[in-house]
């Protein structure tokens, strides 16, 4: 497991609460989006296929589950 900077993180937590029509909900879908974007520049299309970085996306969840609870 990759270890990611705490400020790469923050900084990721905020991207997905400014993104429009953010629910809690589905934070598991805006935390994917901000990884995609992070990684590959730009959000990502209706069906798009390309990788993200798993262990980002897996800590980025993590830390947002652990700051609504």
């Amino acid at each position: 497991m990759v270890d990611h900077p705490e400020s790469l993180i923050k900084k990721l937590l905020m991207k997905v609460k400014e993104y429009p029509r953010f629910s809690r909900g589905e934070i598991e879908k805006f935390c994917w989006m901000a990884v995609h974007e992070h990684k590959h520049g730009v959000l990502p299309s209706e069906y798009d296929i390309r990788e993200i970085d798993e262990d980002l996306y897996l800590k980025l969840l993590q830390e947002f589950k652990s700051k609504i609870k």
